[in-house]
C-alpha cells in the first residue's frame, strides 16, 4: 500500500508547481531528489576549490623542483671540475705573483732609474735627464710616469730600448722624439717611459 502511494505522489508530482515553502511537504521522492542535486552541487565546488589548491601547489613545486634540477647540474659539474678549477686558480696565482714580483715598491722606483741610467751608459748613449712626473692612480695600480733625454747614435739608441725592455722590473716606453744634433751623426731622444706599482687594495 505504501509503496502504491510513494508511486501515485511520483506520478502526481509537477515539477513545474515546486513550492519550497512547502518542502515539508513534498513527496518523499522530491526531497530525495534535491537533496542529491544540493549534494552534487556542494560536491562539485568543494571539489573545484579544492583541485585549484592542489593544482597551484602543484605548479609551485614543479618550478621548484626545476630550479633545484638546474642548481644540481650546477653544482654537480663545479664538483666535477674542481681539481681543474683549483689546478687554474693556482697557475694563476703563481701569474699574478710572477707579474707583481716585477712591479717597483716604493723604495725601488730611484733604483730603477738608476738601473735606466745604466743601461743607457752601457748602450753608449749620454744620459741628460731622467725626470719624474706625478704619478697615476687607477683601480689596481699605481702609473709612475717619468721622461728620458739622452744624446747618442741611432743604433745605441736602438740597443737602449733594447735593454731596458729586458730589464727584469716592467717598464713600458711611449712618446719619443728624435732630433739631430750639431755633431754628425749625434741624435737626441726625448722619450716617455712607465713603470707601475700595485696598489693594495682596502678590504
Amino acid at each position: 500500500m505504501a509503496l502504491n502511494d510513494t508511486l501515485e505522489q511520483i506520478k502526481n508530482f509537477d515539477p513545474n508547481n515546486i513550492d519550497f515553502e512547502k518542502i515539508g511537504v513534498w513527496p518523499l521522492p522530491a526531497k530525495a531528489f534535491v537533496l542529491v542535486v544540493i549534494a552534487i552541487i556542494i560536491f562539485s565546488l568543494t571539489y573545484y576549490l579544492k583541485i585549484g589548491e592542489l593544482n597551484g601547489e602543484l605548479e609551485a613545486e614543479s618550478a621548484k623542483e626545476q630550479s633545484l634540477r638546474k642548481t644540481y647540474e650546477t653544482k654537480s659539474f663545479e664538483a666535477a671540475n674542481l681539481d681543474a678549477y683549483r689546478a687554474q686558480m693556482d697557475e694563476m696565482d703563481k701569474t699574478f705573483k710572477s707579474l707583481l714580483s716585477r712591479l717597483p715598491s716604493d723604495a725601488q722606483v730611484p733604483g730603477l732609474l738608476d738601473d735606466i741610467g745604466a743601461r743607457g751608459r752601457e748602450s753608449g748613449l749620454t744620459i741628460n735627464a731622467t725626470t719624474m712626473e706625478t704619478e697615476k692612480a687607477a683601480e689596481f695600480y699605481i702609473e709612475v710616469p717619468f721622461r728620458i733625454n739622452v744624446d747618442g747614435g741611432y743604433h745605441d739608441m736602438g740597443g737602449f730600448v733594447s735593454g731596458i725592455a729586458a730589464m727584469p722590473r716592467i717598464v713600458t716606453l711611449h712618446d719619443y722624439t728624435i732630433t739631430k744634433k750639431k755633431d754628425p751623426g749625434l741624435l737626441s731622444m726625448q722619450i716617455s717611459a712607465k713603470t707601475y706599482k700595485y696598489k693594495t687594495q682596502e678590504k
